[in-house]
């Protein structure tokens, strides 16, 4: 491994249970980083909490079976991959505020700088990028 690469990976069997362990999955992962000396600001920390919780409870909601989250942070980036078994790619959608839910993909669209969404063979993976401030 890299030095100052640190890499994390948990898998779900789905339901609402799931994003709740993914948060703290990736709050423990965080505090540890931060133990071994990087930096990980509480901004970055909460950020990163509502873009997991959005993007596994889209994956719980419209897949069945096994979720995946994988984590890699580095000096000035935290990547975060969600990979799931549900048809179909997400599509965003135009802000509207009248409309009420969905709006899971506009919002880490907004803390997110880079968002990247692929077909794989039974399913989809989601990667996010997130910087520190």
């Amino acid at each position: 491994m890299e030095q100052h690469v640190m890499r994390g990976a948990a898998a779900y069997e789905g339901g609402s249970p799931s994003v709740g362990a993914a948060r703290d999955f990736l709050t423990t992962f965080l505090a540890r980083a931060r133990n071994r000396g990087m930096k990980v600001s509480e901004d970055l920390v909460e950020r990163a909490r509502l873009v997991v919780s959005e993007l596994v409870t889209n994956a719980v909601k419209y897949a069945v079976g096994t979720v995946s989250l994988m984590l890699e942070l580095r000096p000035g980036e935290l990547a975060m991959t969600v990979a799931d078994n549900g048809p179909g790619l997400p599509v965003p959608k135009a802000p509207d505020a009248a409309r009420i839910g969905q709006h899971g993909l506009e919002i880490v669209q907004a803390l997110c700088h880079d968002l990247q969404v692929t077909e794989v063979r039974g399913g989809k993976r989601i990667r996010v990028h997130l910087s520190p401030l």
